[in-house]
């Protein structure tokens, strides 16, 4: 089933005239106020503080986050803990800019993906640093309120060769 609706989704981009790209991503209603929230809540997290994305995030046993600091969480209690790990990693951020790269869903599951580039002082460091983290995030529809069920970021927004799959640093590849 999920194969043909896979196919279905294709072939709906691949027949879909050039200028249906070019219009504003539009989302579903109440939605845009939970990306919102999501973007408050990486400020709070930039600044040491984990509950916006604890709030955010449903309330059951499926829900995953993946970050960079860790493996994949599956569980509110595995989320909250991967998410008061990631807010020992940041101070005195802010968000500089959200890039919004595209939105799938329908009206009860969204997949949102973004960039998002933040300024913030990384573990024991005294100055400040600019990075940037792509992130996927799928919100469901629960209860008339949009909820993070899964999210994942990480720092690859650029290219990088095949060796990089080894983790090695690049003096050892």
């Amino acid at each position: 089933m999920r194969s043909i609706m896979a196919a279905a989704l294709l072939v709906s981009l691949i027949a879909a005239p050039a200028s249906a790209f070019d219009q504003p991503m539009r989302v579903p209603q109440g939605l845009e106020a939970a990306i919102q929230e999501s973007h408050e809540a990486l400020r709070r997290i930039l600044n040491g503080d984990p509950s916006g994305y604890a709030a955010l995030f449903a309330d059951r046993d499926d829900i995953t986050l993946g970050n960079p600091f860790g493996p994949f969480g599956k569980g509110r209690e595995a989320v909250l803990k991967a998410l008061n790990n990631a807010s020992t990693k940041y101070r005195d951020g802010s968000v500089v800019a959200v890039d919004r790269i595209a939105v799938y869903g329908n009206d009860r599951f969204i997949c949102l993906v973004e960039i998002e580039h933040d300024r913030a002082k990384l573990g024991d460091a005294k100055d400040f640093s600019e990075f940037a983290a792509r992130v996927t995030s799928v919100y469901e529809r629960i209860g008339g309120r949009w909820r993070l069920v899964h999210r994942h970021a990480d720092p690859i927004t650029t290219a990088r060769p095949a060796e990089s799959m080894l983790g090695l640093p690049p003096t050892i590849r």
